[in-house]
């Protein structure tokens, strides 16, 4: 391929962001919760309710 930096330095490359980075993130800690929440309650409906 040609190369057409012109002898400059090559842009800083950003840091792989890892599993903290992604659960972090609002609509997955809404998604997340929301599983937690029917496992939590089907849990409680089998140990109390059956």
């Amino acid at each position: 391929m040609l190369d057409t930096s012109r002898g400059q330095a090559p842009a800083p490359t950003e840091e792989p962001r890892g599993c903290l980075f992604a659960l972090s993130q609002p609509p997955l800690m809404i998604f997340l919760t929301v599983i937690g929440t029917l496992l939590l309650m089907a849990a409680v409906h089998d140990l109390f309710l059956l």
